[in-house]
């Protein structure tokens, strides 16, 4: 490494006795080519006898440094870590960062999974009431279309306290966010309308997570709040809970050792993914399972937005699990022939492999441990579930009749290349 290079302790909360110790050292390499990042492991940490990976296919425990050139010289783990889209604009409002690093120190400890950052060994301490209170979060909206106005030109002289808007709010999402935290020290992520929505996003996305949960999938807690003429999502964070308790995350961006790029989607694949969770996880069949049902639901439900950072594990019961479901919502397409979604899910010869086809998922469903029987039988009892219930699923989140009109395109009844013969069938 060259003596300009950057660099932070890695701290981890550590699961089982929530002491926060010093995993390993990070360092960011400048390079004519790229930034390169550099890894090791401490010592003392791989002496612990309650060590765990980072990263257990890219960061394993070991001796030595691991180095990458992915994601601007940034590990996975370390990416997930970051804020994301809107974290790095709220960021951008305050500071000027001028690598990912800068990015990484400027995110607070609220930020999700268990691991912080410092300049020393000394290991930080987390605040118990880190997160904008309930009481603030109208006043939180507010300062999020201030940001708004000014990514489309509309430069507002309001100044707003930049700690309404907490940029480690979330992983992979452009969506105008913020922390929050109620009375009993939970955090919560507080989804905000944005400008280009074009419908109520909140009642959708709740809508979709409570059918989803009908599905059996597992997702967490969400209510919409109502804020003047605002719709606000809350989502309960499920990497955290009350007590300082911090549990370590992982993308699916990361897990597949994947390129940050707006373009090449090489390895987006749910197959891939399920093939990672049989090495990782401590129930891998049952991860790979509900992997394949969330596929299946996505499709039936057209939610286009199932990139591979919308996809995780979670550190539970020790050891890693597939995360519960988030940022589940409509697209804006109406496509009636061919829908595609974000990762790959069929393996037919031929056929686009993200197409939301019931041929193409039955094509795929031995790699997620289903008989193509099984896996025809699943499709048509969340098919017939979904077109039955949706409606009243959203009624129940609010009486918003306007909304149903405006999504009825994203399900089954409307979308008849679902049942499109493919090439093999």
């Amino acid at each position: 490494m060259t003596s300009d290079c950057l660099g932070t302790f890695v701290f981890i909360r550590l699961p089982t006795s929530g002491e926060v110790v010093v995993a390993g050292r990070y360092e960011l390499e400048p390079n004519p080519a790229g930034h390169v990042g550099h890894f090791t492991y401490g010592r003392s940490y791989l002496a612990r006898a309650d060590k765990i990976a980072l990263d257990p296919i890219h960061l394993p425990l070991r001796e030595g440094t691991v180095r990458t050139a992915l994601n601007r010289g940034l590990f996975g783990a370390l990416r997930d870590a970051s804020p994301d889209f809107w974290g790095r604009v709220v960021i951008e409002r305050t500071h000027s960062p001028g690598n990912e690093l800068d990015y990484l120190l400027a995110t607070p400890d609220t930020r999700i999974g268990a691991l912080s950052f410092g300049p020393t060994s000394e290991a930080p301490q987390l605040d118990r009431a880190s997160g904008v209170p309930l009481e603030k979060l109208e006043r939180a909206a507010e300062a999020a279309e201030v940001i708004e106005e000014a990514l489309a030109g509309n430069e507002s002289k309001v100044m707003l306290d930049p700690a309404l808007l907490d940029p480690s709010s979330g992983v992979g999402g452009a969506r105008p966010k913020t922390v929050v935290v109620d009375n009993d020290g939970q955090l919560w992520i507080a989804k905000f309308p944005a400008r280009s929505d074009r419908w109520n996003n909140a009642i959708a996305e709740a809508t979709y997570l409570r059918l989803a949960a009908e599905c059996g999938i597992r997702v967490p807690e969400s209510r919409v709040l109502e804020l003047g003429n605002r719709s606000i999502l809350l989502v309960r964070r499920f990497d955290q809970a009350p007590g300082l308790v911090r549990r370590p995350f992982l993308s699916a961006h990361s897990l597949l050792g994947l390129d940050d790029s707006v373009t090449d989607r090489t390895g987006w694949s749910y197959i891939d993914l399920a093939h990672v969770l049989r090495r990782i996880s401590i129930k891998p069949e049952d991860d790979a399972r509900e992997l394949y049902r969330r596929a299946v639901f996505n499709a039936i439900t057209s939610n286009m937005d199932d990139h591979p950072r919308n996809h995780a594990v979670v550190w539970d019961d020790g050891g890693w699990r597939l995360s519960p479901a988030y940022d589940m919502a409509p697209s804006v397409g109406r496509a009636q022939d061919e829908r595609l979604l974000a990762m790959a899910v069929g393996s037919i010869r031929g056929v686009e492999p993200r197409w939301a086809n019931r041929g193409n998922l039955i094509s795929s469903s031995a790699h997620f441990g289903l008989a193509e029987s099984e896996a025809d039988a699943l499709i048509t009892e969340l098919k017939d579930l979904v077109v039955s219930r949706w409606k009243e699923v959203l009624a129940s989140v609010a009486d918003r009749p306007t909304v149903a009109d405006q999504i009825a395109h994203a399900f089954l009844d409307s979308y008849p290349g679902f049942e499109y013969p493919t090439a093999s069938l």
